[in-house]
C-alpha cells in the first residue's frame, strides 16, 4: 500500500511544461510542430471562469489551456470549439470536436482543456494518446 503512495506522489511530480507554465505559451505536437501558436494559460479562478466569454471568435494559432478542468461549459459562446484533454502528464485523453455554445464536454481523471478554434484539433493532427509541451513566449 505504501509504495501505491508513492508512486503516486512520483507520478504527481512528473507534470510537463503543458500543464505548469503560466501566461502565454506555444504548444507543440509529438514532431516538434506548433499545436497552438498563442496559447493563454488560465490557471486562476477569475480566468478559468471566464475562458473564451465575451469573444467573438477564436483565430487559428490561438487556444485556452484551461487547468486545472477535467470538464468544460459553452454556456453564453458565441462560436463552436474544439475542446483536448489532458493529462497531467500532458498526454491527449480525448478530443471533442465543432462543440456549440451551451453544450458541457468532461473526461474523466483529465487535468487540463485546451480550447481551439472549431477545426483546428484535426488540422493540426491532434489525436488521443499524442503528447504536448508547452514553453513560454519570450517577452520583448
Amino acid at each position: 500500500m505504501a509504495s501505491h503512495a508513492m508512486m503516486t506522489a512520483a507520478e504527481r511530480t512528473e507534470r510537463t511544461a503543458a500543464t505548469t507554465v503560466r501566461g502565454t505559451v506555444v504548444l507543440t505536437g509529438k514532431d516538434g510542430s506548433p499545436v497552438c501558436e498563442r496559447c493563454v494559460v488560465a490557471d486562476r479562478m477569475f480566468s478559468r471562469m471566464k475562458g473564451l466569454l465575451g469573444r467573438r471568435s477564436l483565430p487559428a494559432g490561438e487556444g485556452l489551456l484551461i487547468r486545472p478542468a477535467p470538464s468544460i461549459h459553452t454556456f453564453f459562446m458565441r462560436f463552436p470549439i474544439d475542446v483536448v484533454f489532458l493529462s497531467r502528464a500532458g498526454e491527449v485523453m480525448k478530443i471533442s470536436a465543432n462543440v456549440g455554445p451551451w453544450r458541457t464536454r468532461s473526461c474523466r481523471r483529465a487535468h487540463a482543456v485546451l480550447e481551439l478554434a472549431a477545426g483546428e484539433a484535426e488540422k493540426r493532427g491532434i489525436a488521443t494518446g499524442d503528447h504536448l509541451e508547452a514553453e513560454a513566449l519570450a517577452l520583448p
